[in-house]
């Protein structure tokens, strides 16, 4: 059943079955992994995820998906990998470099694998924008109002119930798919009306996901 679950998540990533919000988001980890050239001992190093980036830059210039008429003046808060701006009364935004991965395709997994787990609170791709010379994600979700402070012992069970292990902290390991969950404090997974809101995730692939 697990490796029914991995093979769907496979078609997710590479863009052969829909998700919520998917469509550009597939298409652009497509094209970076197209265009991949290095071998995976180089993947890691600086160099190529500045070449990535203006690979990418180049593809957010052919199809028109810099974010125009984003309204960013109610800034709510930032983390290391985040900033957060108030839309209205339903939603957010939230500008994310990147800095958790080591390749934008990764992030861009991060956000496909978040929407399939958790659509509820999916992420919308609105498109990027540059700050500083930095290159920024925009991507829209639903504003969550917290009715209680989030029992980490809730997060734990539900995670444990779908086949993650609690690693260390707040960080978790499915064995059966090969996905890396982390960083999921009571800042991330929030609680209305005695239910688990996961806003902000941080997953990883292993090797073993990629086993056909």
């Amino acid at each position: 059943m697990q490796n029914d679950l991995r093979y769907e998540l496979q078609n997710v990533l590479s863009g052969k079955s829909q998700i919520s919000f998917g469509t550009t988001i597939q298409a652009i980890a497509n094209y970076l992994k197209n265009g991949e050239t290095t071998s995976p001992s180089i993947e890691i190093t600086k160099h190529f995820k500045s070449e990535e980036t203006q690979r990418l830059e180049n593809y957010i210039i052919l199809n028109n998906l810099w974010a125009k008429d984003i309204n960013l003046s109610q800034y709510v808060s930032e983390g290391a990998e985040q900033k957060v701006y108030l839309k209205d009364s339903e939603y957010v935004y939230k500008l994310n470099d990147s800095i958790y991965y080591t390749s934008w395709r990764d992030y861009l997994y991060n956000l496909l694998l978040h929407n399939y787990f958790f659509p509820d609170t999916a992420y919308e791709l609105i498109g990027f924008i540059k700050d500083k010379s930095i290159l920024y994600a925009v991507v829209q979700q639903s504003y969550v109002a917290i009715t209680t402070n989030t029992d980490l012992e809730q997060v734990k069970k539900f995670l444990t119930q779908n086949g993650f292990e609690n690693t260390r902290n707040n960080d978790y390991f499915n064995p059966e798919l090969g996905i890396i969950l982390e960083d999921l404090h009571d800042e991330n997974v929030l609680t209305r009306n005695e239910v688990l809101y996961f806003i902000d995730t941080v997953f990883f692939l292993t090797k073993k996901f990629w086993i056909k």
